[in-house]
């Protein structure tokens, strides 16, 4: 099972790496051989490699900042499920639905967003 402290310090290791855009940061969240889901992008990344360099080709997405509020919804075994709303200045804002299941080592090995364009 997952706990509440564990899904908290994992979705702030997440923030941090999308800001940062460092490899560095993006791996330690993700088991080897996890996958990374999206919609309505259709992103399927599967495998750590695979989600370090989508994550990468996604930096002109934070050009003049963003901000991302967050709160877990509800917590059942090793899956959480997460809602944000990011607010990019040039993309706009966007609501999210994340269900992240971790593996024993509090690694994501399933990750599931959808994502919602809020209209202006």
């Amino acid at each position: 099972m997952v706990t509440e402290q564990q899904v908290k310090e994992w979705v702030e290791g997440y923030v941090h790496a999308w800001r940062t855009g460092a490899a560095k940061d993006i791996k330690p969240l993700f088991a080897p051989k996890a996958e990374y889901h999206e919609w309505p992008y259709r992103t399927d990344w599967i495998g750590r490699d695979a989600i370090v360099e989508g994550w990468l080709s996604r930096q002109d997405w934070q050009q003049g900042g963003w901000d991302f509020d967050w709160s877990i919804l509800m917590i059942t075994g090793d899956t959480a499920a997460i809602g944000g709303t990011g607010v990019y200045k040039e993309l706009g804002t966007f609501t999210n639905l994340w269900t992240v299941t971790f593996d024993q080592s509090g690694r994501c090995i399933l990750f599931r967003m959808w994502n919602n364009e809020k209209p202006d």
